[in-house]
């Protein structure tokens, strides 16, 4: 535990005994480094932490008091979307290449980015793993691995489903280049050019620009901010377009946050079976969840081999290693193949590393710190949205992952936000580029998988500021 968290936790466990009680003030930064001889950074970082978790509050001039644990939350939106039911082709790549080029420098402030802190992760223990596995390497493995890839990193793989209740056999496992390879790889395997294929509303950017590159139309479904797609509104697709294949995330969902429940993951899975269309399910936040137990992906209910389950390290474990995996089911020779005559294999190094960190142990422990740390700041992120955004302000609430999805007055122009907002070094990620047809042109997605610090909540009351001004001058546009 770093000084700063052990100092923010003797304070905690004072407000919990009651020792501290609401309305009592907190030495000041200076009084706290002198009588605890740390440095100030150190006593900002712990209040900053505390403040986090909603156990304190700054007052302007004043100092930090204690406040009572009833967390002051935005509301929810309530309502699904409402795309079109027609079958389109997809124009997004280049306002997301805008939008991604906004985040490639460390002065910005990256709630538009796609990827939580690299500080989160045990960097220097996989580098660990990696030099012991390079150097016991077996000169044969780069070629035996080549695909479907480290035969000991699949059997890695393979029990952490069954620790989930899943019987996946390694050999059903397709080590790729990251999640992204094995969703481009499953959605090539099941598709041809002009082909349509149903995704959520909104949906991840990714899929947007793979539909476009591969020359596919999209099918938009309405989907709830908080379980999921409509389910009926898939079924008319279903009928009236038959869809060569399902895009979808049904575990926080990104940019949602959604996570469908077992019973409508069921729903789903015998929907697509009755149909026999393929679902290629995205499954990267799945272990970011913040409750008790790891949702079922829908994979866990597929009995045809009609899910392709893809996931990766990268958002959970090994950011830049790019390794990630497909478990295609019954297209699991036709993925394999793809990758042989596409990139060959990931890297060997990098799943030989994995490898040995996953046999080592350590994993579990990681992601508890990980999952306390992103709730920690996702609870900081959505009290921050109730002080500094206009009134009328919806944001979801998600079980994990470290997006939210942020509703704005229906006046807010959010693409101008996001140019507005990175001239004076914040990113945001506008609701028009999770879309098809450029929708969502009042919403926003905000990363909250960084730390909370004093720029994170000057960042926060800047960008509140500008759409506050944004929304009336766009009202004073539309007057006579």
């Amino acid at each position: 535990m770093k000084r700063y968290e052990s100092l923010a936790e003797e304070i905690a466990q004072s407000i919990r005994t009651g020792v501290l009680k609401p309305g009592d003030r907190l030495p000041s930064v200076r009084q706290a480094s002198a009588s605890r001889g740390v440095s100030p950074s150190t006593v900002f970082e712990a209040y900053y932490l505390l403040e986090a978790r909603s156990l304190i509050r700054a007052r302007d001039r004043s100092g930090y008091y204690v406040i009572a644990g009833t967390k002051v939350l935005p509301p929810e939106p309530e309502l699904p979307s409402h795309p079109s039911d027609e079958s389109a082709p997809v124009d997004v790549s280049e306002l997301v290449f805008e939008v991604l080029e906004s985040i490639k420098t460390r002065d910005v402030v990256p709630l538009g980015s796609a990827f939580p802190s690299p500080l989160l992760f045990p960097l220097p223990r996989l580098a660990k793993s990696m030099a012991a596995s390079v150097q016991d390497m077996d000169p044969w493995s780069t070629v035996d691995d080549l695909t479907p890839g480290n035969a000991a990193l699949r059997r890695q793989i393979a029990l952490r489903y069954l620790a989930d209740g899943m019987h996946v056999h390694p050999d059903d496992i397709v080590i790729t280049n990251g999640a992204l390879d094995a969703l481009n790889l499953c959605l090539q395997a099941v598709t041809r050019p002009g082909d349509s294929v149903v995704i959520e509303s909104p949906a991840f950017y990714a899929a947007l620009q793979a539909l476009e590159r591969f020359g596919l139309n999209a099918i938009e479904v309405p989907t709830h901010p908080r379980d999921g797609v409509d389910l009926d509104a898939l079924a008319r697709a279903l009928t009236r377009h038959k869809p060569k294949a399902c895009w979808m995330m049904t575990n926080f969902q990104n940019p949602l946050g959604s996570t469908m429940p077992d019973e409508k993951k069921q729903a789903l899975v015998n929907l697509l079976a009755a149909h026999e269309v393929p679902l290629i399910e995205d499954d990267v936040y799945g272990e970011l969840y913040f409750g008790s137990k790891r949702p079922a992906p829908a994979k866990a209910f597929d009995t045809q081999g009609l899910v392709m389950h893809c996931s990766s390290f990268s958002k959970c474990l090994a950011p830049g290693y790019r390794i990630g995996w497909a478990v295609p089911g019954r297209y699991a020779k036709d993925v394999a193949r793809l990758k042989l005559t596409t990139t060959l294999s990931a890297s060997a190094p990098a799943q030989a590393a994995l490898a040995d960190y996953l046999a080592k142990g350590g994993y579990d422990k990681h992601l508890r710190q990980l999952r306390h740390a992103l709730s920690v700041q996702q609870s900081a992120m959505m009290q921050a949205v109730v002080r500094h955004f206009p009134r009328g302000t919806k944001s979801t609430r998600p079980g994990g992952g470290y997006f939210l999805w942020i509703e704005l007055p229906g006046n807010v122009d959010t693409l101008e936000i996001h140019r507005q907002a990175l001239a004076q070094g914040i990113s945001v990620a506008p609701g028009p580029m999770f879309s098809a047809k450029r929708g969502f042109r009042n919403c926003l997605r905000i990363n909250y998988g960084h730390a909370w610090t004093a720029k994170t909540e000057e960042a926060l009351v800047t960008l509140g500021r500008l759409i506050a001004a944004n929304g009336k001058m766009n009202l004073m546009d539309k007057e006579p």
